[in-house]
């Protein structure tokens, strides 16, 4: 195929962009090329709210033929957490046939150099982000996202992270130069000469495993984070995730095809209902790499036993927000009221155990004792939910039936402050929304440590009663030590607390949010800035997106010869 985009035109629209992520990822601050408001799009060929719809509404009951080699069978079977069927089908790829020609690409994808794969990368981001509204609606009716997080989260947070994930990738291959002239004083002989050339290899074909939950922005990084240094990418999505990761290979593959390479470098594998072929990809041969978000029993898994690839793992952590003392007694109710809501608790960063002191803790109000701080929260949550409109739009819909019975159980687990509420959605009859618990538990007792040092996913709160501030920081360290954890939080106005949280975030390897108390929640992070996870925690073994992400994707081969 003639190329149709050439590596000028390629590099001239799109090195800009990349030149401002470099300097964003250098120097920390805000910035973001992908606008969050619905209302910017329509304009430069990008789809607007109504032709975004009309695009995911002709998917519905439809083929996506994404024109791969081994093609053997058609599969899908995606139901929307809001209750409709979406009826897309999907390749069902012979991966003996499919491995070997997605390897075959490889040659000339090394061969175009770190610039190059990395303006295709972004121009594959362009043409995502075009088409943000249709992505949108695929995210919603598959993580059960309510619209505006599907829209956001799914859209401009996870091509930030991709785009984020490219930067780093371009930054770890340029540090060594291409070429080098070596010369090696010998006294009165002549001197040795030699001419040196470094090539950063690929490791061999990445393997993607999709989340149910967030596709596209725990997508994202390791794909685009593979794609960038050489590594061709099969995308094995959630079985109840499919379409917003398909859309993503066929921009790929197009993208690629149009560049003059081999749109096989990126292909997807479906799977059959019940057919669980992610342990059979990941322990093969050809798999080098795998990204992987989901459960820590599979993550675990993959880190034992696929020992021919370089594994990234995100799992699962207990997250905690410690409450000691703070001067905005509001705000922080109202700040942990939205953190607990947003999506149902259905993050891997969703604050889980709140651990409050028994005797209390001190407000710019006047002390609160530990029933009214949970009573203060739960009427807190109450109220910003008690519209159904407003509480439809922050929790979405519970996007399994595990969800929804870790839920309903946990209310057995101990004094229930907040009761979960059923709440209906006039758009989606059929989709299943629910308000958050907090359970009231006792840091001292055995039962009740069984339950609040586990993970419970979901809309599941846990306020745990301990004796003192120092308490406090000892169980979170042994939460994190054990468990995990994506997120701490903290609210204390005393020097001496504060430090000693920090401590033990340092220390166990915890990303830490202080005393936050406005529109920035603990279970949010930004690209370019923050690091989502830090890799050295049993939450994680990776973080998004450090130098370390991407590093070990690639390796450089060195050619010498006398000069």
């Amino acid at each position: 195929m003639a190329a149709e985009l050439t590596a000028h035109q390629l590099i001239a629209q799109h090195r800009p962009t990349l030149d401002q992520a470099l300097e964003a990822i250098r120097t920390r601050a805000y910035w973001s090329p992908h606008p969050e408001h619905p209302k910017a799009y329509g304009e430069n060929g990008s789809l607007d709210a109504a032709a975004g719809k009309a695009a995911f509404d002709a998917l519905l009951d439809s083929r996506l033929d994404l024109g791969q080699p081994g093609t053997d069978d058609w599969v899908g079977g995606e139901t929307s957490p809001y209750g409709i069927e979406l009826g897309v089908t999907y390749p069902h790829a012979d991966v003996d046939t499919l491995l070997p020609a997605m390897r075959a690409g490889q040659r000339a994808w090394r061969d175009a150099g770190a610039e190059m794969r990395a303006v295709v990368c972004l121009e594959i981001l362009k043409r995502i982000s075009d088409r943000t509204h249709e992505f949108a609606h695929a995210v919603m009716h598959t993580s059960g996202q309510a619209f505006m997080m599907a829209f956001q989260a799914g859209g401009p947070h996870a091509q930030d992270r991709g785009l984020e994930a490219v930067a780093y990738a371009y930054v770890e291959q340029v540090r060594t130069p291409d070429n080098a002239e070596w010369t090696k004083p010998q006294g009165k002989r002549d001197p040795l000469a030699l001419t040196k050339r470094f090539t950063p290899v690929p490791r061999g074909v990445a393997l993607v495993i999709g989340c149910n939950t967030f596709p596209t922005w725990n997508g994202y990084p390791g794909l685009f984070a593979s794609l960038a240094t050489g590594n061709a990418v099969l995308v094995k999505p959630h079985p109840r995730a499919v379409l917003p990761l398909a859309l993503t290979v066929q921009v790929a593959r197009e993208v690629l095809a149009e560049a003059g390479f081999d749109p096989n470098l990126v292909a997807l594998a479906a799977e059959r209902a019940g057919e669980g072929i992610a342990k059979t990809l990941a322990t093969r041969p050809e798999i080098r790499i795998i990204d992987y978000t989901g459960s820590t029993a599979f993550g675990d898994w993959l880190e034992a036993n696929a020992r021919q690839a370089q594994v990234y793992t995100e799992k699962a952590g207990v997250n905690t927000v410690l409450v000691e003392s703070t001067d905005n007694y509001k705000g922080m109710l109202s700040n942990l009221a939205f953190s607990l809501s947003l999506y149902s608790g259905q993050m891997c960063t969703t604050p889980q155990n709140l651990l409050i002191p028994r005797d209390g803790i001190r407000t710019e109000e006047g002390p609160r004792s530990y029933d009214e701080v949970v009573a203060d929260l739960a009427r807190s949550v109450g109220g910003l939910l008690g519209d159904d409109a407003r509480a439809n739009g922050l929790l979405g819909a519970i996007v399994n039936p595990d969800v929804k019975a870790r839920l309903e159980a946990a209310a057995g687990l101990g004094e229930v402050a907040l009761a979960s509420r059923e709440i209906a959605n006039p758009e989606f009859p059929d989709a299943v929304v629910r308000t958050p618990v907090i359970v009231k538990l006792d840091g001292a007792k055995p039962d009740d440590q069984a339950a609040f040092m586990n993970e419970c996913f979901g809309p599941v709160s846990f306020a745990v009663a301990v004796d003192s501030a120092a308490d406090a920081v000892a169980l979170l360290r042994r939460t994190i030590s054990s468990k995990g954890a994506m997120t701490v939080g903290a609210y204390t106005t005393s020097e001496e607390v504060e430090e000693a949280v920090q401590e033990a975030c340092l220390e166990e390897c915890a990303q830490l949010s202080l005393n936050l108390t406005g529109g920035v929640y603990v279970n949010q992070t930004a690209a370019f800035s923050d690091f989502h996870g830090s890799g050295g925690n049993p939450a994680a073994n990776a973080a998004l997106c450090d130098g370390a992400f991407v590093a070990n994707r690639f390796r450089v081969v060195e050619v010498r010869r006398e000069a």
